[in-house]
């Protein structure tokens, strides 16, 4: 058994096992381990590769720039004097560069800018879901299912009075008994409708990539014809790449690229439902980009999440495997706040919500019922922990003045003089 983690604030190293098929599978699993990277991490991996490509890019473009002028400058004695001002700003560069850490957490703003560009690659985020693919905490999940699809007004430049009426507006809407507070079953009712809303947005945009990897319109989708437009969006020439696989002639893919590849395959033979063709109906994509749409599914993702976690091979989670930080950590002030924020968060997920039996482990059968977004009991927990986390006067409801002072919580923004406005809001 591999040694756990030396305590629950400690470091311990992120070691991730060969691959194990598991014995319910129907496919067997192939072989796409690529530089300790497995799973939903190629597929986050990827889905997010451009946006720290571009910051990175941008950092050392700007590094070069400052060099060339310190360069230029030190040779002319007139203006040595600017060399030290260079010389700051070249440092204050590399100081953001360093600070430069891994994902640990997901925002919906970071999100926003990749989405299109990606349309046809199964997203990494999903709104409503607890966990993301690679297994990360949904950060913006109680914005996601007080909030829904309505989320203009509260943007960080929102006019503060405007941002204070809409949250009270939505206060009454989940206020269904008009008594000015709103009990665990009232947030438990809004939450599932607001889940509801991500599902039918889901459907929708899963419709329309569909249709965009449906060339021929016949209702169904190989898995060459999703891999020609997954191709042709990463660059290659649509027309040469469906030409070389209709001619079974070899493909000149770089390695992530492949490895990426190979999990997309491996989730496509798993969203095929039985008897197995490898044609994808309309349902079936559905589910291939969005696994919470489909019990099978949704065990599959909650299997690829397990295997990237667990340490020892017993396919269930304990404490230590789960709040194990991720690789490339970095040793600074603001690095050690973020892995003890990351630390803290997902021991008070684990034990309170993902622990159902509170015995300190969670097993494949626990972490799917926490995942399952429709999961009534779940949310009505969800719902209770959301009233905790506000309710000052613990009266087990929430009212309009501790909706608005822990805004920042429900809304992702920060509203100020909640006290002094309530009254004029309602």
């Amino acid at each position: 058994m591999a040694a756990p983690a030396s305590s629950l604030g400690g470091r311990a190293p992120w070691h991730r096992p060969a691959a194990r098929p598991f014995p319910e599978e129907r496919w067997p699993r192939p072989s796409h381990r690529v530089g300790g990277v497995t799973g939903a991490q190629a597929l986050g991996r990827s889905a997010d590769s451009g946006r720290r490509e571009g910051g990175r890019s941008w950092l050392h473009l700007q590094i070069t720039a400052v060099w060339t002028q310190v360069a230029m400058v030190s040779r002319q004695p007139l203006l040595c004097s600017w060399t030290p001002h260079c010389l700051w700003l070249l440092g204050v560069i590399l100081l953001m560069d360093a600070s430069a850490r891994p994902a640990n957490h997901s925002s919906v703003r970071e999100r926003m800018g990749t989405r299109e560009e990606n349309e046809i690659l199964p997203p990494d985020h999903l709104n409503g879901v607890k966990l993301e693919m690679d297994g990360h905490l949904n950060k913006d999940f109680h914005q996601e299912v007080f909030l829904g699809k309505d989320t203009d007004g509260f943007e960080e430049d929102a006019e503060p009075r405007r941002s204070r009426r809409k949250l009270m507006v939505i206060f009454s809407k989940v206020d269904v008994n008009t008594d000015r507070r709103i009990s665990a079953k009232e947030m438990q009712h809004w939450i599932m409708e607001k889940t509801a809303e991500h599902f039918q947005e889901a459907i929708a945009e899963s419709k329309v990539h569909f249709q965009a990897v449906d060339p021929d319109g016949d209702g169904h989708v190989s898995w060459d014809e999703y891999k020609v437009k997954f191709l042709a969006s990463k660059g290659h020439n649509e027309r040469e790449v469906a030409e070389k696989i209709k001619n079974n002639e070899e493909l000149k893919i770089d390695e992530e690229t492949q490895e990426v590849l190979e999990n997309l395959k491996d989730r496509w033979y798993q969203a095929d439902k039985p008897p197995s063709d490898l044609l994808l109906t309309e349902e079936e994509f559905l589910s291939f980009l969005h696994p919470e749409h489909s019990r099978g599914m949704l065990q599959f993702m909650v299997r690829e999440i397990v295997r990237d976690l667990d340490q020892d091979g017993d396919k269930q989670l304990s404490l230590p495997e789960f709040i194990s930080l991720p690789v490339g950590t970095v040793e600074n002030q603001q690095g050690q706040d973020m892995d003890d924020s990351w630390v803290r968060d997902r021991k008070k997920e684990f034990e309170e919500l993902i622990d159902a039996d509170h015995n300190g482990i969670v097993t494949m059968a626990e972490l799917e019922d926490y995942m399952d977004p429709m999961n009534e009991y779940n949310a009505l927990n969800e719902a209770k922990q959301m009233i905790a986390i506000a309710d000052e006067n613990q009266n087990h409801h929430l009212e309009p003045e501790e909706v608005l002072k822990y805004s920042e919580f429900f809304t992702g923004s920060k509203l100020m003089d909640y006290a002094r406005n309530v009254h004029e809001e309602f």
